[in-house]
C-alpha cells in the first residue's frame, strides 16, 4: 500500500482559472425566442432563487430521481469505490459539495486528489475550501472552466492510479442524444486510458410517474420554470408571468420530458431592443430531460469510446448509476 505524506494546508487547495467565456442571458434568450421552436437555455435556471427552488423540488414526494439515486449510492457506494480502486483522482463536474459526492469520497480508498470543474469562480473557491475542510488529507484542485468544452486536467501532487469522473443527478439527460455522445467523448479524452466515468441516468418507466415528477401538485416546479422569465425581467424584459403557465409533458417517442412555458394569450414581449410575438397556446421550451433504457445508454457510451462495465439500480429499475470505462 502506498503511504502518503500529509499535505500542508497550502498544498491541499489549488485553483486554476481557465477564464471561461460566460454566457449572455439576454442575447441567448433573444436568439432562442427567435428560433422556429422558441426556447430558453436551461443553464440560466440557477440564480439564487432558482437554486433554492430546485433544492425544494428534490424533496417533493413526486420527484423520485434525487432520493432514488441517493438510495442506490447509500447501498452500493462501497462496491462503487472498489470498482474505482485505490489512489484514484476523482473529477467532479460541478461544486463537489453535494451529498452524493461526499458519500463517494467517504468510501474511496486513499484518493490521490479531487478536481472540481465549475464555471463560477466564486462558487468554485467556496466549494474547494469547504471540501478541503471536510477532508483534511485530500488535495482539492478547483478548475474554473466550462465543462461542456474541451480542457486538460491539472494533476494532483500525489501519484494517481487512474482518473474517474463523477456526473450524478441524471444531468446528462439535459443534453440531446448527440450532445450527450459528444460530452461523453470529451470525458473519455479527459480521463484518458484506464479512466472512467460514474454517471447517474434516469430510466424509462411509466409515463405518469415521470410526468408527476415534473408537474408537482404544490407548483414548485412551475415556480422554478417561471423564474427564468423573472431573471429576464431583471435585465430589461417585460414578461407578465401571469400570462404563462408551466407544463412538462413526457414525449414517449423522443424519450424525454420537455419543460414548457405556455403563453395563455396572444402577446408581445420586449427583451432589450427585441420584440417577440407569441400566439395563444404557443410554448417556449426551457429544458429537456431524457430518460434511457440501459441498452440505449450503453450504445451511446460505446459511440463515445466507453464501455459499460458495471451498473447499480434500485429495486424498481427507475434509476441507474453506471460505471463507464475507456474502451
Amino acid at each position: 500500500m502506498i503511504a502518503f505524506d500529509p499535505l500542508s494546508t497550502d498544498e491541499r487547495v489549488r485553483l486554476v482559472d481557465l477564464h471561461p467565456k460566460l454566457g449572455d442571458l439576454q442575447q441567448e434568450a433573444i436568439a432562442g425566442l427567435r428560433s422556429s421552436q422558441k426556447a430558453l437555455p436551461c443553464k440560466y435556471f440557477y440564480d439564487a432563487l432558482g437554486a433554492r427552488l430546485f433544492e425544494a423540488i428534490t424533496e417533493l414526494p413526486e420527484y423520485y430521481p434525487t432520493r432514488t439515486e441517493l438510495g442506490i449510492m447509500s447501498q452500493a457506494v462501497h462496491e462503487m469505490a472498489d470498482a474505482i480502486g485505490a489512489h484514484a483522482t476523482l473529477v467532479e463536474f460541478g461544486s463537489g459539495v453535494g451529498l452524493k459526492t461526499q458519500k463517494l469520497l467517504d468510501a474511496l480508498i486513499e484518493p490521490s486528489g479531487c478536481v472540481l470543474i465549475e464555471i463560477s469562480r466564486a462558487a468554485l473557491e467556496a466549494s474547494a475550501r469547504q471540501l478541503a475542510d471536510r477532508y483534511t488529507d485530500l488535495e482539492v484542485i478547483g478548475v474554473c472552466a466550462d465543462y461542456t468544452q474541451a480542457l486538460r486536467l491539472p494533476r494532483p501532487r500525489r501519484p494517481s492510479a487512474r482518473t474517474v469522473a463523477f456526473f450524478p443527478g441524471s444531468t446528462i439527460g439535459n443534453f440531446t442524444d448527440e450532445e450527450a455522445v459528444r460530452f461523453l467523448g470529451r470525458v473519455a479524452e479527459l480521463v484518458g486510458q484506464g479512466g472512467g466515468l460514474l454517471v447517474g441516468i434516469d430510466r424509462k418507466k411509466d409515463t405518469k410517474v415521470i410526468e408527476d415528477a415534473y408537474n408537482d401538485s404544490l407548483g414548485v416546479t412551475a415556480a422554478f420554470n417561471l423564474n427564468i422569465l423573472s431573471r429576464l425581467n431583471q435585465i430589461g424584459a417585460n414578461f407578465d408571468l401571469t400570462h404563462f403557465r408551466h407544463h412538462a409533458p413526457y414525449l414517449e417517442r423522443e424519450g424525454r420530458i420537455e419543460m414548457r412555458l405556455i403563453s395563455e394569450r396572444e402577446q408581445r414581449v420586449c427583451i432589450g431592443d427585441a420584440e417577440i410575438a407569441l400566439s395563444e397556446g404557443e410554448h417556449i421550451v426551457t429544458e429537456h430531460s431524457h430518460k434511457y433504457d440501459l441498452g440505449q445508454f450503453e450504445e451511446m457510451a460505446r459511440a463515445a469510446g466507453f464501455r459499460l462495465t458495471k451498473q447499480w439500480s434500485d429495486e424498481r429499475d427507475w434509476f441507474s448509476v453506471c460505471l463507464l470505462e475507456v474502451d
